[in-house]
């Protein structure tokens, strides 16, 4: 979700502004795809990286996710979306909004609707590292390890792999996300910026994933099951 800094830039506001503003669009969205029949929608909201930022961003983020997870879990929870947490691991972390993520977490654990990862102090080498510790914690041999058995030790092992990738405003990086996950996935680059990005947009990103043909380092099949 890329792009809250700029539109503020460019309207001579403060970056928290930008924050605020991704607000709508990321309700907007989480509506888009639930209604499209989206089943897992992750959200990358704040990376290993990003504390790095000034503490001021930082502590406004921190309120402003805290606020964003009070407002909206009603909601959530009628829709029938469960919501979980991807990182949160950093002690800097408020310890208020580390219950709040744990409150939204228990509350929806039932709803099956769709599943909404937010991706919230995420780094992906981080979880191949914590991967690689829990495998030899748990006494694994290297001829038993396998991509199955190692993924089944990432964060979250139901998640599937992601097919799709938007990040907006135009940047061409993963950033370090998911990054066991996205092995295979498409990638769209919208140039609007998230607080501009909507439905409309998310959809359009949707329909040229479908035009894509996904061949996973194979050939496309001819009608008569020939590789072309």
């Amino acid at each position: 979700m890329d792009g809250n800094g700029r539109w503020a830039e460019q309207r001579s506001l403060p970056r928290t502004e930008g924050h605020r503003a991704a607000e709508t669009t990321v309700i907007d969205i989480i509506e888009a795809a639930r209604s499209a029949g989206v089943e897992w929608l992750s959200l990358y909201a704040f990376s290993t990286e990003n504390w790095n930022r000034p503490g001021v961003e930082v502590d406004y983020l921190m309120r402003l996710v805290r606020r964003v997870v009070r407002k909206h879990a009603p909601l959530l929870l009628a829709r029938g979306i469960r919501c979980r947490f991807l990182g949160a691991a950093d002690p800097r972390i408020p310890r208020e909004l580390i219950q709040d993520f744990d409150d939204l977490t228990t509350l929806t654990g039932d709803n099956r609707r769709m599943t909404l990862t937010v991706a919230f102090d995420h780094g992906g080498r981080r979880d191949i590292v914590e991967a690689a510790r829990s495998l030899i914690r748990s006494g694994t041999s290297a001829d038993d390890l396998t991509e199955r058995v190692f993924a089944e030790h990432l964060p979250f092992p139901d998640t599937p792999d992601v097919d799709l990738v938007i990040r907006t405003s135009g940047e061409h990086r993963i950033s370090n996300f998911m990054l066991w996950k996205v092995a295979y996935a498409e990638w769209v680059f919208p140039e609007v910026l998230w607080p501009d990005f909507r439905a409309p947009d998310f959809l359009a990103c949707l329909h040229a994933y479908q035009r894509r043909d996904r061949r996973f380092g194979g050939l496309p099949a001819q009608p008569n099951g020939d590789p072309r």
